[in-house]
């Protein structure tokens, strides 16, 4: 629904995000559309405000009309118990991206395990998933979880440094034959030894702080490694992975992908995917491969 002040106004919610793509990606799709759009950052750190209290900016963006919001790290579990409503993705994850105010209720969404599972399927195709390692149990981690078990993956084992967030993960997504497992960071030499493919689905590597989720003497040739980090496209773990012969894939997808269902929450105008990845690529130099 368009906001009080006749057009669509929609928000992001994170920390560190003055480098996020996601107001071009936006406010571009809704020029080509025709639509009146204005997309605003709303940077916890800048703001004076911690992750707990996402809440008063959900209840403040609501008031003040806007069309919705798109929440990131690390804000997309703690904002689920601010909200009127979840869809049914997001209730099973416990983690909202997108959440859109409709009637007076804020009702949150997960658009970013279809976002991986577009960016996996055409950046990745027909690679092995007997064994997949996921670095990350947040809300990002969360929705690439389940998008593995919907793409195929045989056995799905997440890492994360804090257990419990696993286990409860693994509960939310349990499966018959155990599909979704919990592994242990003390375990990753000899869980990566036997994957097909390894996702880092934590911030590290993230602009401008860097740096590798797990040792890069881990990585060997021939299994296939993602990161869902867009902000360095070619990071830290990808560019060792491709020194090391692995098929690699970035974030740029996912972030493209999850952002046209956003949009489409957020207007009810079906956006053009492709058009938003090449605007994309124009926004990330020319390669879009990082």
């Amino acid at each position: 629904m368009t906001s009080k002040l006749g057009r669509y106004v929609v928000g992001l919610i994170g920390t560190g995000i003055g480098t996020s793509l996601s107001p071009a990606l936006h406010e571009r799709e809704a020029d080509e559309l025709g639509l009146r759009y204005a997309y605003q950052l709303l940077d916890l750190d800048e703001l004076g405000l911690a992750p707990d209290q996402v809440g008063e900016l959900v209840n403040e963006a609501r008031r003040t009309g806007f069309a919705g919001l798109n929440i990131t790290h690390p804000c997309k579990q703690t904002v689920v118990g601010h909200l009127d409503e979840l869809s049914g993705v997001a209730n099973v994850l416990g983690a909202v991206n997108t959440v859109v105010f409709t009637a007076g209720r804020a009702v949150g969404h997960n658009t970013d395990g279809y976002g991986f599972a577009e960016g996996f399927v055409r950046g990745l195709p027909g690679a092995p998933m007997a064994h997949v390692v996921l670095l990350g149990a947040g809300g990002a981690g969360a929705a690439v979880a389940r998008a593995l078990v919907e793409l195929g993956a045989g056995r799905v084992t997440i890492v994360d440094v804090e257990p419990g967030r696993v286990e409860r993960l693994v509960a939310a997504l349990d499966r018959p034959h155990r599909t979704v497992v919990a592994g242990a960071t003390d375990e990753l030499p000899e869980l990566v030894r036997t994957a097909d493919g390894l996702v880092n689905a934590t911030p590290v590597g993230m602009a401008p702080n860097g740096g590798l989720p797990l040792a890069a003497d881990l990585l060997r040739p021939g299994m296939w490694v993602a990161d869902i980090i867009y902000r360095p496209l070619r990071t830290e773990l990808l560019r060792y992975a491709h020194e090391r012969g692995c098929p690699t894939l970035h974030g740029g997808a996912m972030v493209v992908f999850q952002a046209a269902e956003a949009f489409r929450l957020f207007t009810g105008r079906a956006p053009d995917a492709d058009r938003m990845y090449r605007h994309f690529v124009a926004l990330t130099g020319g390669s879009g491969d990082g």
